[in-house]
């Protein structure tokens, strides 16, 4: 019986360093060396300072910048990374349907003479999402266009630019990074303050 209470309890704790400890280690390790950008968050930086992350999305509210998908994760104005997650409120639900009729009737004289995109009129499920779709990018074109003094091709050559295709052509959707589109926007023609 002694022997086998040992062997157990030798068993554990090897198993606990190796899974616990030197497994993590080397997987680190490997993903530091491999993917570094990657793995240190795809951090971007500009003039030093970090910005944020390619991963995460951020609120953008201000009339010159491409608005990112709303955010229930956190309170305030969302894109908490620590509290992570959407409102799951069931399509049926009363608030859910109230606050989506509030933010298209918001965004609906601002955009352009469609319906709103559904992905700017909810929040995604992680409420961190960094990108929007094509058709949400180029639904405030003319917005964004009108409050940087710019033509509205030459902001949809922006869009154009920053739309990634799906994955080997066939995974995914085509999406747009808000934050490296808005950066690009900031360098091409500077905010009015």
């Amino acid at each position: 019986m002694k022997k086998h209470i040992v062997t157990s309890v030798l068993y554990t704790v090897i198993t606990a360093v190796l899974l616990g400890i030197v497994y993590p280690l080397v997987v680190t390790g490997l993903a530091h060396v491999m993917f570094p950008q990657q793995a240190n968050g795809s951090l971007i930086e500009r003039n030093g300072v970090v910005v944020g992350s390619k991963l995460i999305g951020q609120a953008f509210d201000g009339p010159g910048y491409f608005w990112s998908r709303q955010s229930a994760a956190g309170s305030g104005n969302g894109y908490d990374a620590s509290n992570s997650g959407g409102s799951n409120y069931a399509a049926t639900n009363a608030a859910l349907a109230t606050r989506v009729a509030g933010t298209v009737a918001t965004l609906s004289p601002k955009g352009a003479n469609s319906p709103v995109p559904i992905d700017l009129a909810t929040a995604s499920a992680s409420g961190l999402d960094p990108d929007i779709t094509p058709a949400a990018a180029y639904y405030q074109v003319a917005r964004v266009a009108a409050e940087r003094h710019m033509s509205e091709d030459a902001v949809r050559t922006l869009v154009a630019a920053h739309t990634t295709p799906r994955q080997f052509g066939l995974l995914g959707e085509p999406r747009v990074n808000v934050l490296e589109l808005n950066l690009d926007l900031d360098t091409t023609a500077p905010a009015a303050n």
